[in-house]
Order: C-alpha cells, then sequence, then structure tokens
C-alpha cells in the first residue's frame, strides 16, 4: 500500500498542533494510503517539542524531530523531507492557516499521475503591507527567475518520490520550492484561500528580516538579473557623467556659461559613484557568499533527537519494511547530512 508522509515544520506552534494532527488523522481515515506524520522542531522556544512527543505517544504513526538551533523554515521542510519514507511527501505550516483539508485533492492529483501537485494561494487575508510585499515579491520572482512559479506564491505542495530522488543531488538549501519548478516536473495547481492566523495559535514568527533574507536568497538562487541590473545602472550613470561633462565644455567654449561649483561638483559626482559601486559590490557580494556556503559544505540542519513510538524510530531513506536498530538509523542521518548521537523511542 502506499504511503504518504506529512512534514510539518514547527516553530513556535505549541498551540495548533493538537488540532492540525487531528485534522490530519481525520483526513487519513478516509484515504486509502498509509500515512506518517513528520513534525520537525525547528529551534522553537516554546513548548513545541514537548507537544510533539505528546503526539509521539498518542499515535505511532508520528515522528517528532528536534534540530539542534533554527536553522530556517526550509532547513526544517528539508530535514522532514531527506527522513521521509513516502510515496508522497506533503509539506505544509503548522499554523492551519493552509487548510488540511485540500490535501484529498492533492492526493486525486497525484493518483492520476502527477508528479508534483502545488496548492498556490488564490487570496488570503494577511495584514495590507504583508499582502502587498508579498504580492510585489511574487510578480518580480515570475517575471526575473521562474515564470511557472503561480502568481501568488506557494509553499503548500505535494511531491512524488520520483521528484525527491531528482533532487538528492542539489546542494542549495535556500532555493525553496523553486528548485522543484526548475526540475521540470509539470505541476498541477490547485488554487485556496489562504486563512487569517487564529490569535489562540500565538502570533507569526514570519518576520520582515526573514522576508528580506527569503528574498535575495530567491533571486539569488534562480536569477542573474540583480547583476545585470547592476551592470545597467553602472554604465547609464557612466553615460550621464560624459554627457554631463560634455555638456559643461560645450557650454564654456560656445556660450560663455561659468563652470559650475567645483565643492559642489566632486561632492555629488563621489556620493553618486560611490553609492553605485558599493551597491555592485553589495549585489556580487551576494553571489558569493552562496558560492562559499557550497564550497563549505556545512549540513543544511543537525538533528539533535528523534522520537518515535514504533520498533524502527526512523528509517530514513530505506524500504519501509526493513528492521533498522537504533544505531544503523544514527548512521544513516548522519549519512544524509544531519548529525545525531540520540535516537529514542517513546514510551
Amino acid at each position: 500500500m502506499p504511503l504518504v508522509s506529512i512534514v510539518v515544520p514547527v516553530f513556535h506552534n505549541s498551540g495548533s498542533l493538537p488540532e492540525l494532527l487531528r485534522q490530519l488523522d481525520r483526513l487519513s481515515e478516509v484515504e486509502p494510503e498509509e500515512f506518517e506524520f513528520i513534525l520537525v522542531d525547528d529551534g522553537s522556544r516554546d513548548s513545541s517539542f514537548a507537544v510533539m512527543q505528546e503526539l509521539v505517544r498518542r499515535d505511532s504513526r508520528v515522528y517528532a524531530i528536534k534540530l539542534a538551533r533554527n536553522f530556517g523554515s526550509n532547513a526544517a521542510s528539508t530535514a522532514g523531507i531527506t527522513l521521509a519514507r513516502g510515496d508522497a511527501v506533503v509539506a505544509i505550516s503548522a499554523d492551519l492557516q493552509d487548510p488540511p483539508e485540500l490535501i484529498h485533492q492533492m492526493l486525486e492529483k497525484w493518483r492520476s499521475g502527477y508528479r508534483v501537485v502545488l496548492a498556490a494561494r488564490e487570496s488570503r487575508r494577511d495584514p495590507w503591507l504583508s499582502s502587498a510585499f508579498s504580492a510585489a515579491f511574487w510578480k518580480l520572482f515570475r517575471h526575473f527567475a521562474l515564470p511557472n512559479m503561480p502568481a501568488k506564491g506557494c509553499d503548500y505542495c505535494l511531491l512524488d518520490r520520483q521528484v525527491l530522488n531528482a533532487l538528492k543531488d542539489t546542494n542549495e538549501p535556500g532555493a525553496g520550492l523553486g528548485m522543484v519548478l526548475w526540475t521540470g516536473f509539470e505541476p498541477a495547481v490547485l488554487h485556496y484561500h489562504r486563512r487569517e492566523r487564529d490569535p489562540r495559535f500565538g502570533r507569526s514568527m514570519w518576520t520582515w528580516s526573514k522576508r528580506l533574507t527569503y528574498l535575495i536568497d530567491s533571486f539569488v538562487s534562480f536569477s542573474h538579473m540583480p547583476v545585470r541590473a547592476a551592470s545597467v545602472l553602472g554604465i547609464a550613470l557612466g553615460t550621464v557623467g560624459v554627457l554631463y561633462a560634455l555638456a559643461i565644455v560645450f557650454s564654456k567654449l560656445f556660450l560663455g556659461g561659468q563652470l559650475p561649483e567645483a565643492y559642489a561638483s566632486v561632492i555629488v559626482a563621489i556620493l553618486v559613484v560611490g553609492g553605485v559601486q558599493l551597491l555592485m559590490i553589495g549585489i556580487l557580494g551576494e553571489y558569493l557568499v552562496r558560492v562559499l556556503e557550497a564550497t563549505r559544505k556545512r549540513p543544511p540542519f543537525i538533528i539533535e533527537r528523534v522520537v518515535h513510538s514504533g520498533a524502527a524510530p526512523i528509517e530514513g531513506s530505506l524500504p519501509r519494511d526493513a528492521e533498522v536498530p537504533p544505531a544503523a538509523v544514527a548512521e544513516l542521518l548522519a549519512q544524509v547530512g544531519p548529525a545525531t548521537d540520540i535516537v529514542e523511542r517513546a514510551p
């Protein structure tokens, strides 16, 4: 029987996790596939991991994975997807803004032959500033990087095992969902309304600094536009400078004009040219930093603890019916990137 893995990155989501698992459990009861639920704690400082451990005790299909620190949502999702055993893997947020019931339609698309199913936001109830920023970002991203990205963005998706195998050799932890579209598998797209965050479940941890980092990572990973824009800006300013110099010479020689004040001209030239140079250096630096990260080959995440109530705590990419002792599991986790010395069995 096919296995479906549900991967949930968790960061300060202790309030919403029980309700999310209740809805996922109800979904699994009406689907023909087997299910497993992989919860990845991305360095939460609240009681999220304690809640995850309680969910493990209640349901043998739940795996609780604790990362050593906060590596980011993409890294947490990658950790869960890397260790998922499913023939299909669904990545969903933990805050219940993405409707779990949509998984039913995603599975129908997967059974019909699609290897990638995207749940795209058709509308959203977020603060106007957040919505405006999101709309502008996705419009630019579609225009300059990946034209096949859904118009209003997408984080909620289903991936077939064939797609996951194709992504194993990539080493771009900051690229996110863009790597899935980069592979070229034709996606099925489902549209949904993104819910407003329930205040009972706390505030969003998606800060503006994280959004800016995500914006830069996305553009640098899939577009050369920033470097080319810097080059065009340099050429444009150089052209303006030459034309301005010619205008001054022509005015002095043929129109009897006065030369501009030297002090003001020099200051303006220094500020403009210096600012453009720093901008270009910064853009090149963003690309070089990512080259440096790739050459270092640091793991995108480090697993501190894995808790499960079954006979084999977690089997990674091994066959589902394999008998794997905890020591072998720890060795497997080290091979796929994370490092861990503790693999626990929940009581």
